[in-house]
């Protein structure tokens, strides 16, 4: 039984998390119960474990919902995410080895290959391709109880972005933000890792709860080993960027007009 409550709230988890099941949409355990071929009960302490992490509510008499928030709910997630996330990056800039780059390599390459305007552009699969990023950084920055904090507070902007709400600037900005984290951990740069972080949430922030926020000050970002500010040709290569790479998009070669170095200082999108 255990096995089967756990294998459906993977499955529901994984649902949630890709958009495949929205925000707000209803959650009913017979409906659940025959899709995942499994009893009622299981799924009743799958939504039980869901609703643990944030990702569902439960109210009584009305059943279960994948979870929402309102504007001044993603405010305080911001919040909490734009003093805990950057942090977690810089933490975690040393401890990744090779293959987790190349990972985060690929998975920012693959975002803005499928983000940019074109043929090839599937705003949907970039949901689970930024999760997957977000999550290497988070699990490699080596601390449970923050891994946890971060891993609440993450769901629910995963669940609520959409990133078909982007305007085209703020999305290539966006996915140029991954590319510059990808060059500032081959640099083992954690300083400009971090600052890269902030920048990246302050734009997902703009576009999510719109502008009526106070802009950062552009001085008080951490500066480090990493670029003068809004040159992206000044990013150390450290590591081994190879120009193949997804990262060799931060050395102006190739970013364009929406390069991400001019974001690092902390711009909104």
């Amino acid at each position: 039984m255990r096995a089967a409550a756990e294998q459906a709230a993977q499955s529901l988890r994984d649902e949630i998390l890709s958009g495949a099941i929205p925000s707000g949409a209803r959650l009913g355990e017979a409906e659940l119960a025959g899709r995942l071929s499994v009893s009622r009960t299981p799924i009743r302490e799958a939504l039980s474990r869901l609703a643990a992490e944030g990702l569902v509510e439960i109210q009584p008499n009305r059943g279960a919902r994948v979870a929402t928030w309102s504007s001044e709910q993603l405010r305080e997630i911001f919040e909490l995410r734009l003093r805990l996330e950057p942090y977690a990056v810089r933490q975690a800039v040393p401890n990744l080895g090779d293959e987790q780059i190349a990972e985060l390599d690929e998975l920012a390459a693959e975002m803005l290959r499928v983000g940019t305007p074109g043929r090839h552009q599937d705003l949907a699969a970039i949901v689970e391709l930024n999760r997957r990023f977000h999550g290497l950084f988070i699990d490699a920055a080596g601390s449970p109880p923050l891994a946890q904090a971060l891993r609440g507070v993450t769901h629910a902007a995963v669940v609520t972005q959409n990133f078909h709400d982007y305007a085209p600037d703020a999305l290539l900005r966006s996915l140029h933000h991954h590319v510059e984290m990808v060059a500032a951990v081959r640099a083992g740069a954690g300083e400009w890792a971090e600052a890269i972080m902030r920048a990246h949430l302050y734009n997902a922030r703009a576009t999510m709860i719109g502008r009526g926020v106070e802009e950062p000050d552009a001085s008080a970002a951490p500066t480090g080993r990493g670029p003068e500010r809004g040159t992206a040709s000044a990013a150390p290569t450290g590591r081994g960027a190879e120009s193949g790479s997804a990262s060799a998009a931060t050395t102006g070669r190739g970013s364009g007009g929406d390069d991400a170095s001019a974001t690092t200082m902390g711009e909104q999108g």
